[in-house]
């Protein structure tokens, strides 16, 4: 599923690094690396989660895009 995000911009503007976000949403800094180089998708839970801490909108910082393979 390409899920695309802008997690670590949006983290950034809060001036947190990885560890502190993760504990702010209550995961790991691993799990934030994971969502942040997009080899891992987050619950609907956790991206709202994130958004909040973001004070953003869930569809600001994830973004789905199809694959030209799976338009065929």
């Amino acid at each position: 599923m390409p899920l695309y995000n802008s997690l670590k911009v949006f983290r950034a503007r809060l001036g947190m690094n990885q560890a502190e976000f993760g504990k702010a949403v209550g995961v790991s800094r691993q799990t934030i690396s994971l969502i942040e180089r997009g080899d891992y998708s987050p619950s609907v839970s956790l991206a709202l989660k994130i958004a909040s801490i973001c004070e953003s909108n869930v569809e600001d910082i994830f973004q789905y895009r199809e694959d030209d393979n799976e338009k065929q």
